[in-house]
């Protein structure tokens, strides 16, 4: 007799073992989880991270999660053997492929990883030397447009007496022409109606010299040199600087150039490596995204940042004859980083004025004697220093670095022995996190991008006025009281300089990818470039908007006089 209160016994469930460590189930929930958690803290309640580093940790913490699901399922879940290691062998194979199929071809300023086949060259690299016509090129001759150097007349990111006008919709920019471009992330500077760049092609490394009005080459110069890492990219970084017919260029690989304007034939080279006794393996493994150094002009001189070995010794600047190519005298002892020096005053002395690797300095531009040195963390292969120094009225210098950096306020005092003093005003981490870019000063604000959104700070207290749209890791070039924003994309935007408020008047697409190059302005002519495209384009001016408004009047008069009455 079966017993009434006996159950039927249950069918039996596989047991392994691994049911009994739930951990790992969980902990891919755990970890997304806390995930999303970061996420909101850092970028939504804008706890202080940059994109960047939100992007690495995004990522991390996805491998994390993803591993973490693989393991439980492959080792510990209680699905049948076979079905697990035939999962795990295709998502292993998968991998393979991937790896061995893919590489990464360029990052994004935000880190972002775009993906290309192993087997694909570059773009400069499919890219012939250009067909230039010999023809002669006055740069001599200058005019009220040029945009000789680095930022502009001044260095300082501003084209002034130029009215633009606002409105793009009415009067749109119109492209003059647009050409393939060897790679670099080197600025088109221009004087008397000719554009001068650096540019990689292939094993190339060539300074261009493209007529304004319709970019055709007239000369280039190459050299054999190549530099190129998976983050900075491919080519040059610094920009040339045209003075009295003569193109002062300064490679990645630390060959400086002073070519003749008219020819493009080189009247003296120097190699910078050659100097401090490293090869370019070397000087890559003390200053990773390349020489990006824009050569500055100081009367009979030419000055460029110098370094030295990972170890040392360095040197700050060095100075050579700019007709000869004579060395004239060194100065400082810091580590070169990827800024730009600036001639100015400060503190009643004439000096120039370089960001370092790890601080920043005034040199006496006659000897290179270090008059003053202020601390400014940084380093050459990791947080590195890219922007400016900006000299300020009333003897203050304002510093500005992304990586968590932000901004810091200098004043600037005379010492004894004709030596001057800096002292902290401010410091605010959280404002002016300028990356690769640099800062626009009109009237008593700043405007940069900060971590790729712009912003609007006043100069005086370091505190932020307001912060709006995102243009990823581009570049600003101040017009008067209107901003000229070259987006990441590629895009350009035109916003308004002042505090009351973030407001873009108009945009339109430049160019087609990542665009990290400065944007430069001859006259109504916007020169933009990226590692593959140039292009020009011709800005409306208020004149013109003020005829076209003129011209309505006059037809609706024209009109209302013809109506019967």
């Amino acid at each position: 007799m079966t017993d009434s209160n006996t159950s039927s016994p249950a069918t039996a469930v596989p047991t392994r073992a691994g049911r009994r460590f739930p951990g790992f189930g969980c902990g891919a929930i755990c970890t997304l989880a806390l995930t999303a958690l970061f996420l909101f803290h850092y970028r939504i309640l804008g706890a202080g991270w940059e994109q960047s580093y939100l992007n690495v940790a995004v990522f991390v913490s996805g491998l994390v999660a993803v591993t973490t699901v693989v393991v439980w399922f492959a080792a510990f879940s209680a699905y049948s053997c076979r079905l697990r290691w035939c999962v795990a062998g295709v998502l292993l194979l998968g991998l393979t492929v991937a790896i061995a199929c893919l590489r990464i071809d360029q990052v994004s300023g935000d880190l972002v990883p775009q993906l290309a086949l192993r087997w694909q060259s570059k773009a400069d690299q499919r890219l012939a030397r250009p067909r230039a016509d010999g023809l002669a090129v006055d740069l001599t001759t200058t005019t009220p447009d040029d945009f000789p150097q680095f930022l502009g007349p001044q260095r300082n990111a501003r084209v002034t007496g130029l009215r633009l006008c606002r409105d793009w919709r009415a009067h749109p920019p119109r492209l003059v022409w647009r050409r393939e471009i060897g790679a670099g992330w080197s600025t088109l500077t221009a004087v008397n109606g000719f554009a001068v760049t650096l540019e990689q092609r292939g094993d190339d490394e060539l300074v261009t010299c493209y007529e304004l009005a319709t970019g055709q080459p007239h000369w280039f110069h190459s050299v054999a040199a190549r530099h190129q890492t998976v983050m900075g990219g491919v080519g040059p970084r610094s920009t040339p600087t045209i003075d009295q017919g003569r193109v002062f260029a300064l490679g990645a690989t630390g060959v400086l150039r002073c070519l003749d304007g008219a020819t493009g034939q080189p009247i003296w080279t120097d190699d910078l490596l050659g100097r401090i006794g490293v090869t370019p393996q070397e000087d890559q493994r003390a200053i990773e995204w390349g020489r990006a150094n824009s050569p500055l002009v100081v009367g009979d001189l030419v000055v460029v940042p110098l370094g030295g070995p990972l170890q040392g010794p360095w040197i700050s600047l060095i100075a050579f004859d700019k007709a000869s190519g004579r060395l004239v005298w060194t100065g400082g002892q810091s580590q070169a980083s990827y800024s730009s020096p600036v001639l100015t005053t400060l503190a009643g002395r004439r000096q120039i004025v370089i960001v370092n690797e790890s601080d920043v300095s005034g040199h006496d531009p006659v000897s290179g004697q270090t008059l003053w040195k202020h601390p400014w963390p940084g380093s050459s292969h990791g947080g590195a220093n890219v922007s400016q120094a900006v000299p300020l009225p009333n003897d203050r210098v304002l510093l500005s670095k992304g990586y968590m950096g932000g901004a810091k306020l200098l004043q600037l005092t005379p010492a004894p022995g004709g030596l001057c003093q800096a002292a902290e005003v401010w410091s605010n981490s959280r404002v002016l996190r300028t990356k690769f870019s640099n800062v626009v000063v009109y009237g008593d604000y700043v405007y940069g991008l900060s971590d790729g959104i712009l912003e609007c700070v006043d100069f005086a207290s370091g505190l932020r006025v307001w912060k709006g749209g995102r243009y990823g890791q581009g570049q600003i070039l101040g017009v008067d009281d209107l901003l000229v924003v070259q987006a990441e994309s590629g895009e350009v935007a035109l916003v308004e300089a002042a505090p009351a408020g973030y407001r873009e008047l108009g945009r339109f697409a430049a160019l087609d990818g990542k665009t990290w190059n400065n944007p430069s302005l001859y006259g109504r002519h916007l020169l933009v470039r990226n590692a593959e495209q140039a292009a020009c384009y011709e800005l409306a001016i208020e004149e013109d908007e003020r005829e076209s408004r003129g011209g309505q009047d006059a037809a609706v008069e024209e009109t209302r006089r013809k109506t019967p009455r």
